[in-house]
């Protein structure tokens, strides 16, 4: 192998490790098509192209931020457009943090509510029903 190429192309190993994930997160991404895939050596290794590391970092960022494979599929194919669409990310990401929001208060609710079960549950006697698991069992919305 020449000087430099193990820095340029990387094996699924090294990519895994580069990116943070392990080999079948690569694999997967790969049949889901957010890698490409790449070419096999004569002795049938996948080499890929160091360009795959910043892909999967990419990836990866995009996910902790709450994108969906799907909708980084979608960034993936916008960052490969010459001359980028910067409206549309900006939108993708603007309704990224209303879904964000949305979960958010969802959240406060389920909060609000466990709390509200796990008070009454202070102040219940040791031989009463357990108001948390009585309210699982209820057929009623809201504790």
């Amino acid at each position: 192998m020449p000087v430099g190429t193990a820095d340029r192309k990387l094996t699924i190993g090294r990519l895994a490790r580069v990116g943070g994930v392990n080999l079948e997160t690569v694999r997967y991404y790969e049949r889901e098509g957010l890698l490409l895939k790449p070419p096999r050596t004569a002795s049938g290794y996948r080499i890929f192209p160091a360009d795959a590391a910043r892909r999967l970092r990419f990836i990866k960022r995009a996910q902790e931020l709450g994108f969906s494979l799907s909708e980084i599929r979608e960034l993936l194919s916008l960052r490969m457009k010459a001359g980028g669409r910067h409206d549309v990310v900006r939108s993708r990401a603007g309704a990224k943090i209303v879904e964000i929001d949305d979960k958010i208060r969802t959240l406060e609710r389920m909060k609000h509510a466990l709390r509200t079960l796990t008070d009454r549950c202070d102040t219940c006697a040791p031989d009463a029903a357990c108001p948390i698991l009585a309210s699982l069992e209820d057929d009623e919305e809201s504790p």
